[in-house]
């Protein structure tokens, strides 16, 4: 009998014996294979914490007991064992989130899929049930030590570890992130690795010293304080009990029995312990394990015997800058890469191989990474930071204050930009444009296709004087979209017979642009379609252009507030020109999980709904005036209704 569709809840665990809970690991493992290979999903990260997701649910009650999964990606197992095993639209609209959801259970806390908050979020739930008067329910963080690397994880511990609260955090060491662990924190857990029978040894000592009566008893307080100095020579997990923290382990984590016990003894203490497991990401899964890159950590969908895509895709745009990287660093010595723990995923692992000794792989440590480019730029060398557009929220300060007040000549490329579609609200870039336009001095472009964002990045590389920024979507690059005409900077993609509206559109949005124009001249509206390559500052061709029309309107996959379009409008009201601007962007909600054509089409962004719009609006407008088409005084417009 198959044991997996017969779990509801976690109390259906404490149950079985042995012999089951092993057929339902493998129930799960062969699940996990066969849904995700046909959906797509993080497989490698779920295969290696199926033991340690048991474990856990059978050693404490969720929710009474609280288990916060850091970062997120891990959470399929515990989605299984608290009632979810409808896998079929996983990261599609209306299926399951591929992260922790509160819509989807009482299990789910912790939303958020940016790495290193869990310990935080953990200290802070400690202390309100301190203040409660619920001392007997315990918090649980599982972190990887890929998150460890972040310096938020450490402030965390910082303040954990001074406590007497119930804090357990479990580390889930498969030496990765999304490749391979780097650090100073990657090297300490390498090496306690290596040192499981110290504890033991240790553990045999103060025994049998304690029970040969008063002389033992005063070898051990004696010998005790020279142990805290051994300790941290022959097994370093004296740096977590230095911090006060008790510490148990490492323990395999992929044996039920030993993890049972593990996590058992770590309940039981009355303070904070951290509890290390040793796990192998993609476990039971020969392709996964046998992936040198990232073991599986994410896929498409894929053949389950033999972990091939099946799903054919053109070039992206991670793959096109990887190239071009390349190609720069061959002309430029001085060109350096920066990344934090995903050289793969950023397109960063074709210049790694080429000059790996100009590559800097900070972990997760996105704070550090700008600061340090600001460094880099201050010695000479031009770095390039390649970073998921939503992780660049965590470095705004640094953007801010280290790169833009020192006029760093420092290139953010943030991959993943705008709509990223099946990872949810806390993985869309869609915050990038709205959080940089308030740098002073700083240069955003946003390519349209590969050519320009081949220009686009040589052109920022050539710039020494301030920040620029390249951002690029989750997709494949769309055909080239070749210039009729330039208005200074800007690229003149489409001309109308009239010059009606002025349709400005930034990056990927130029192909719905231009399908607007031929909709629009279907109803005797002439459209010119354009693209400022260079989206802020805003350049002066998108006000010249802007003068000749009756409506300007602008595309963009970003916040509409204090987006693109606002920048724009601001300028066009700046230089006194009458002329009304509509502004087209994404909503300033969390959005959520689905295909980036869905969610487009959600916030109104199709050529249907925006050809609707403008032929509304233009039907307000009064009629022109014979042969003019602008003021060179009065108002603009700025219309920022949906």
């Amino acid at each position: 009998m198959r044991l997996l569709p017969t779990i509801t809840g976690p109390g259906d665990l404490r149950d079985l014996s042995k012999d089951q809970l092993n057929q339902l690991a493998e129930e799960i493992r062969q699940f996990l294979i066969t849904s995700v290979s046909a959906t797509g999903g993080h497989l490698g990260p779920n295969l290696g914490v199926i033991e340690l997701t048991i474990a856990l649910h059978r050693v404490f009650s969720s929710p009474r007991d609280t288990v916060l999964f850091d970062t997120g990606h891990q959470s399929y197992v515990h989605k299984l064992l608290t009632g979810r095993q409808d896998f079929s639209r996983l990261r599609c609209a209306d299926g399951l989130s591929g992260y922790p959801s509160r819509a989807e259970s009482v299990h789910d806390v912790l939303e958020s899929s940016h790495a290193s908050s869990s310990l935080s979020w953990a200290d802070g739930i400690a202390k309100g049930r301190e203040l409660r008067g619920e001392q007997s329910r315990r918090t649980v963080a599982v972190i990887g030590d890929g998150a460890l690397t972040g310096g938020m994880a450490w402030e965390a511990i910082n303040n954990i570890a001074v406590s007497n609260r119930r804090v357990v955090i479990v580390v889930n060491d498969n030496e990765r992130s999304y490749a391979p662990t780097v650090g100073g924190m990657a090297q300490h857990l390498a090496t306690l690795r290596t040192t499981s029978e110290y504890e033991k040894m240790l553990d045999w000592g103060k025994t049998a010293l304690q029970r040969s009566g008063p002389p033992g008893r005063f070898a051990y307080d004696t010998l005790h304080g020279v142990k805290k100095g051994l300790k941290d020579v022959v097994a370093p997990q004296g740096l977590f009990e230095d911090l006060g923290m008790k510490y148990v382990g490492p323990i395999d984590g992929h044996d039920l029995d030993d993890l049972e016990h593990a996590l058992r003894r770590a309940g039981s203490f009355d303070g904070p312990v951290l509890v290390h497991a040793i796990t192998r990401k993609g476990n039971g899964y020969a392709p996964a394990r046998e992936h040198e890159g990232d073991q599986f950590h994410s896929v498409g969908v894929i053949d389950p015997d033999t972990g091939k895509a099946l799903s054919g895709s053109g070039k992206s745009w991670t793959a096109a800058f990887a190239e071009e990287m390349v190609q720069i660093g061959a002309e430029r010595p001085d060109v350096v890469g920066i990344t934090a723990a995903m050289l793969i995923p950023v397109g960063l692992h074709k210049f790694a191989a080429a000059y790996p000794d100009r590559v800097y792989d900070v972990g997760i440590a996105e704070q550090h990474a700008l600061a340090s480019a600001a460094g880099l730029a201050f010695a000479g060398l031009h770095p390039v930071v390649a970073i998921y557009a939503t992780f660049m929220n965590r470095a705004f300060d640094q953007v801010l204050m280290d790169v833009g007040l020192h006029r760093a000549g420092v290139t953010m490329v943030l991959d993943r930009a705008g709509v990223t579609g099946p990872d949810g609200a806390s993985h869309h870039g869609m915050w990038d444009l709205a959080m940089l336009s308030i740098v002073p001095g700083i240069a955003v472009a946003a390519p349209r296709d590969t050519e320009r964002m081949v220009a686009e990045l040589r052109e920022a590389v050539e710039v020494s004087d301030h920040p620029t920024v390249l951002r690029i979507a989750k997709d494949d690059v769309p055909e080239e979209i070749p210039a009729i005409d330039q208005v200074g900077g800007v690229d003149v993609l489409h001309r109308g017979e009239t010059e009606d509206v002025l349709v400005v559109c930034v990056g990927p949005m130029a192909g719905i642009g231009l399908d607007v124009a031929q909709r629009l001249t279907q109803q005797g509206i002439g459209a010119t379609v354009v693209d400022p390559r260079w989206v802020l500052p805003v350049d002066d061709g998108v006000l010249t252009l802007a003068g000749r029309h009756r409506l300007v309107v602008t595309i963009e996959d970003g916040l509409r507030a204090g987006g693109v379009g606002t920048h724009v409008a601001q300028a066009i009201r700046d230089g006194d020109i009458d002329v009304p601007v509509h502004n087209l962007g994404l909503p300033s909600r969390f959005l959520s999980h689905g295909s980036r054509r869905e969610l487009l089409a959600e916030a109104g962004l199709t050529a249907q709904h925006i050809g609707r719009d403008i032929v509304e609006r233009m039907a307000r407008l009064p009629e022109p005036v014979v042969n003019s088409r602008a003021s060179t005084n009065g108002r603009v417009h700025e219309d920022r209704r949906s």
